[in-house]
């Protein structure tokens, strides 16, 4: 039976700025897609990001262009030669996710083996500003069991420890989101170490990983733009400890499961992170995340007003979606 395929782009506001080294965002703008097969729907999401050369406009033309293999009944594992890794193939393996779950009327984790779900910790992020501002914004998080601080190469110190200063007990992960060099990185092994922090995620570009070889740091190192898929993983161990396994990189829940194994056989603990987005892309990053050590799952946090059936927080952990957002039937 023949497939149908639409798309669209669609905006959510944010409920406060999000800010990174690389700027702010006030809302998440995202590739909605639903396939269609007989009386059966599956959704999914990606947020295309323009540091990998993505727009919401290039995402969407690259899944029209696949259109008629998907409505010819292309399978997951041909999509992963058909399309590359990224955010248009993200959205179109997860609502073939959901399209599969929803005709064989089991729920996705039932297929991959995970049972029960769990509820997740996920990190809650203290975005970029001045230490005051970030102080300020980290008394909200108080009694969180893991925060993410973001910092560029602009008084990181200062930064790290008026959120230190405020939430003393939390695992701490700092995200420099590419910002920092490798001699910025090394003076502040010092600092990193009395903060007790977790570990550093992608603290310099990945175009210089390079420089990272032969660095023994005293706080691990997580590859985050510099890890995509399962394509280049091994080189990675000369360079980092941890990797950050984001969907919208891999493109999709099939290559993001052949990524997570592999890193387990190279020794690499593991993180499922995300983009600002809504629950509709949670939703399957949190089926992964069941396999992870930890979890950066607070994109619908952000936003004003989620999807219906969208992920909640409960006693400090994160609670999946409904099915009826993804993963199969009611």
């Amino acid at each position: 039976m023949l497939r149908q395929i639409r798309s669209r782009i669609e905006s959510w506001p944010l409920s406060s700025p999000f800010r990174i080294s690389r700027g702010v965002k006030t809302a998440a703008d995202v590739v909605f897609v639903e396939i269609t097969q007989g009386d059966f729907s599956g959704r999914g999401e990606c947020v295309p990001y323009l540091r990998y050369g993505e727009t919401c406009e290039s995402v969407s033309a690259q899944i029209e262009k696949a259109g008629d293999a998907i409505r010819n009944g292309i399978t997951r594992d041909e999509l992963l030669s058909l399309m590359p890794p990224g955010a248009a193939r993200n959205a179109v393996d997860c609502a073939m996710w959901d399209l599969e779950a929803k005709i064989a009327a089991t729920p996705v984790n039932r297929s991959l083996n995970v049972e029960p779900l769990r509820s997740i910790t996920t990190a809650l992020t203290v975005g970029l500003d001045t230490p005051e501002k970030m102080a300020d914004a980290a008394q909200r998080l108080k009694g969180s069991a893991l925060i993410k601080v973001k910092v560029d190469n602009n008084m990181p110190a200062a930064c790290l420890r008026a959120v230190r200063n405020i939430i003393p007990d939390a695992a701490m992960i700092v995200d420099p989101n590419e910002s920092w060099d490798v001699d910025l990185l090394e003076k502040l092994q010092p600092l990193l170490l009395e903060l007790q922090t977790t570990f550093v995620e992608q603290p310099i570009p990945s175009e210089q990983d390079a420089t990272l070889k032969g660095f023994a740091p005293l706080v691990p190192n997580c590859a985050d733009e510099s890890c995509h898929s399962t394509a280049g993983l091994e080189a990675l161990a000369e360079h980092y400890q941890m990797i950050n396994i984001k969907l919208d990189k891999t493109g999709g829940l099939t290559e993001g499961l052949r990524l997570i194994n592999r890193a387990r056989e190279l020794n690499f603990d593991i993180m499922v992170g995300c983009m600002v987005c809504t629950s509709l892309s949670i939703a399957p990053a949190l089926h992964l995340a069941q396999m992870a050590d930890y979890a950066d799952l607070d994109g619908p946090l952000w936003i004003a007003k989620d999807r219906d059936g969208g992920v909640t927080m409960v006693d400090g952990k994160l609670n999946l979606p409904q099915n009826a957002v993804w993963g199969g039937p009611n």
